[in-house]
């Protein structure tokens, strides 16, 4: 019996290599106004954020201003509550989120994905709680792996209840 072995198509890859052009250029600039909004409302009793994420963990050529880490919210605990990063033309919000994230745990592939934990931190099923997706602070209508996204839109996952 003979089997059939399939090669990754250029066109698989040159999403990737976009995807890492891009987030090497508009990375740095969003974690800076993160970072810049985020000082403007912080108070000195907060507890500063840590990661455990290194720069290793980002995909080959992209190298942030700084720890993927700064991308998450965080509640005064330090668990992560949400993440938020700038779209890109035609990668889905999945691939991106993997892109800023990849220790986010997902279930299922492709249409059927479905987003279970985002920095390290897994939504609660005892608790009611998921992992929300939202397109520049509206509701997505699809899911992360069909969304596909734009530039100049703002993806935010955020850690809700039912």
């Amino acid at each position: 019996m003979t089997s059939l072995h399939v090669e990754p198509s250029g066109r698989a890859r040159k999403p990737l290599a976009r995807r890492r052009a891009l987030l090497g250029a508009v990375v740095p600039v969003a974690l800076a106004a993160g970072l810049l909004g985020g000082c403007a409302s912080s108070s000195s009793d907060e507890p500063a954020a840590t990661g455990t994420q290194t720069a290793a963990a980002w995909p080959s050529g992209v190298t942030p201003s700084a720890t993927p880490t700064d991308q998450f919210t965080r509640d005064a605990d330090g668990a992560v509550t949400g993440i938020t990063y700038p779209g890109a033309d035609g990668e889905t919000a999945l691939d991106l989120l993997l892109g800023v994230d990849p220790t986010a745990k997902v279930k299922g592939t492709g249409k059927n994905a479905f987003v279970v934990g985002i920095g390290g931190r897994t939504a609660d099923d005892a608790k009611h709680e998921f992992w929300s997706l939202e397109v520049d602070g509206k509701q997505a209508q699809v899911g992360a792996g069909t969304l596909k996204t734009k530039d100049g839109e703002t993806i935010t996952w955020t850690l809700a209840t039912y």
